[in-house]
């Protein structure tokens, strides 16, 4: 009877837990891979989609945005303004956020004439769209968490395939040859794996740098993150100002470090709030990059919050500004997060294509079509080899004591990770309850 692990039985069960995790999750890293090559051409998609409604042609004399306003509030009398986007360029029109009917739109209007382009509900944008599925399949929390552990997952079988690639006896050669004569399983092979080597840096960088943004682990690292002085400082404004529990993410759409920032509140000392023109004032004197967003405060004691997401994040910025004196009382920069916060947000930059313009969508491009082959190509090397009557998993070990072995160390990597250790137990109580109980069941998964 073996007392030790073979490397043969540790390569047995690496080449099963890596089977049963691509299997499972393939379809779902592919729908992230086309929805996420989508997303980096967001710029040059929505300037071709939504032309008519961003250009204009160049004037000289821009209207108010109080009368941009009232032209908004005239068209549509019932709707409740929430946000306002000024030009940012000589040809681009002004943004106007509404809510009517029960629904957000953005209005687009002429700067210069003040003539209403038109409007599109915020939830049929197809970037909004494409986001959902991206984020959670367009289904809610259950999707969040789906998406998060097909990535997570993601991690493990990248680690898992490079085990499997190792030569160990063998050149490295490997790296780049392809064996074209040996037959389709063994070309197909060679694919999968010299796709996954070459590129494996590039996918691993997508996966990390997209966590944050993950429902469940993005909510623990950024409490760590604020926890640990390491997201947004403390001491951002003066302590006398009376803060609410509301989070500046509830308000706006602000950067990822400035989301749990508690939303100052406004001091009643004026019988009205400043005009919208006055917001704007404050937000060029403090020399926000052009692009922000003014978000109107919600109730008597609501602030203004300004925002804008640059190409870079080092031009990041979140402004609430009181909305009756116009006192700044919180303004958050790159310069003021702590050091994670600030490689999360370049990390979310290359992440949506946005930190090296061109070169970097066409980096995250060429990282999105080698997901999308890579589980291609898994699926196919497991339909040629797959029995007829039988799921065609990998051979079990014959030393029991490596799949327990592997499988404590899949555990050890999840505790990183919360919802591969979740995951991994429901398998192994599925398998245990059930697929060893049914012998038909079992049989099939052998």
């Amino acid at each position: 009877m073996k007392t030790f692990l073979s490397p043969k039985d540790v390569y047995k069960s690496i080449w099963r837990w890596h089977f049963y995790a691509g299997m499972i999750f393939a379809p779902l890293l592919i729908l992230l891979a086309i929805t996420g090559t989508i997303y980096l051409f967001k710029p040059q998609i929505e300037s071709v989609l939504y032309k008519n409604y961003y250009y204009i042609p160049k004037e000289t004399q821009e209207l108010t945005p109080s009368e941009l306003i009232a032209n908004v509030k005239h068209r549509y009398p019932s709707a409740t303004i929430t946000r306002y986007k000024p030009s940012d360029a000589a040809n681009r029109s002004t943004e106007v956020g509404i809510v009517w009917n029960n629904k957000a739109y953005t209005v687009f209007i002429n700067p210069y004439n003040g003539s209403i382009l038109g409007k599109l509900a915020d939830e049929s944008r197809l970037m909004n769209i494409v986001v959902k599925l991206h984020g959670e399949i367009m289904a809610g929390t259950i999707g969040d968490r789906l998406v998060e552990l097909a990535a997570c997952w993601a991690i493990i079988l990248l680690v898992t395939g490079l085990y499997l690639w190792w030569p160990r006896n063998r050149s490295l050669y490997g790296i780049i040859k392809i064996r074209l004569h040996a037959g389709k399983r063994a070309m197909w092979k060679d694919f999968h794996s010299i796709v996954a080597i070459w590129l494996s840096a590039f996918i691993l960088l997508l996966i990390i740098t997209g966590l944050p943004w993950a429902g469940f682990m993005g909510d623990k690292i950024n409490r760590i993150a604020t926890a640990t002085q390491s997201g947004y400082p403390s001491g951002l404004w003066d302590g006398n100002i009376p803060e609410s529990s509301i989070p500046t993410k509830s308000v706006a759409k602000v950067p990822w470090a400035a989301e749990n920032m508690p939303v100052p509140q406004s001091q009643e000392n004026g019988p009205a709030a400043l005009p919208v023109e006055k917001i704007i004032e404050i937000a060029k004197e403090r020399n926000v990059h052009p692009g922000f967003e003014v978000n109107f405060p919600e109730g008597e004691k609501g602030v203004y919050t300004v925002s804008v997401f640059p190409t870079l994040p080092q031009d990041q910025a979140t402004l609430h500004i009181d909305q009756y004196s116009g006192k700044v009382l919180a303004d958050l920069r790159f310069k003021d997060y702590g050091w994670m916060a600030k490689w999360i947000e370049i990390g979310i930059a290359l992440h949506e294509g946005r930190y090296f313009g061109l070169f970097n969508q066409i980096l995250g491009l060429i990282a999105c079509l080698g997901l999308i082959f890579i589980a291609y190509s898994g699926v196919v090397m497991w339909w040629k080899r797959r029995p007829q009557g039988k799921l065609g998993t990998p051979p079990a070990p014959q030393n029991k004591k490596a799949m327990r072995v592997v499988t404590a160390l899949i555990v050890i990597l999840g505790i990183a990770m919360p919802l591969v250790a979740l995951s991994l137990a429901a398998a192994l109580i599925f398998d245990w309850l059930i697929i060893r109980r049914i012998p038909k069941l079992h049989a099939w998964f052998s």
